[in-house]
Order: structure tokens, then C-alpha cells, then sequence
């Protein structure tokens, strides 16, 4: 009994795992930007290293949308696709918005 309930809590720990990666947070988001921007620019040791801290810094423009515009633009996104209005666009906005 007790390794049919280990057996199911790592199963459950590793579905939740593989659901869990296959989101990008917004500062993972953010470090793709900065690194193909880098990339684009052919940029190698030092420069390479001082763009990617500044593009990484938190008030920095430099790697696009900031992660709270990032993460507004996936949601609004995901609404429009499932063509939510009204209320339900709201709630679910507010749902989408609050996750981390």
C-alpha cells in the first residue's frame, strides 16, 4: 500500500513537472530575447557578457516588453483566441495575470 502511494505521488510531482516547463516565465521569456538580440549582433566574451546585464536589468527596454507587458500580452493573446468578451474576458484576464 505505502509504495502504491509513493508510486503515485512521484507520478503526480512529474505530470506537474512537465506541465510546469513547458511555460516559459516572463524572465525566461526576456533571456530568449536577450540572447537571440545578442546573437543577431554577433556579440562574444566581454560585449556579449555587459549587453546581456543590461538587457537582463529590470527597468531595462533593451530586451523588449518588461515581464509584467510580457506576460499582459500572452493573456490577452490566449483571449482573443478563445474569443472571450465581457465578463468572462475579465475574468479570465485576472486569473491568467495573478499566475507566476
Amino acid at each position: 500500500m505505502k509504495q502504491m502511494l509513493v508510486t503515485l505521488a512521484l507520478a503526480t510531482t512529474l505530470v506537474a513537472g512537465y506541465a510546469s516547463a513547458a511555460e516559459k516565465t516572463p524572465q525566461q521569456q526576456k533571456m530568449t530575447v536577450c540572447n537571440q538580440k545578442a546573437s543577431s549582433q554577433s556579440l562574444k566574451g566581454d560585449n556579449r557578457k555587459s549587453f546581456m546585464s543590461n538587457c537582463l536589468k529590470k527597468d531595462s527596454k533593451v530586451g523588449g516588453l518588461t515581464a509584467q507587458q510580457q506576460k499582459m500580452k500572452t493573456c490577452n493573446a490566449t483571449a482573443k483566441d478563445k474569443k472571450l468578451a465581457g465578463a468572462e474576458r475579465k475574468s479570465f484576464m485576472s486569473s491568467c495575470l495573478k499566475k507566476s
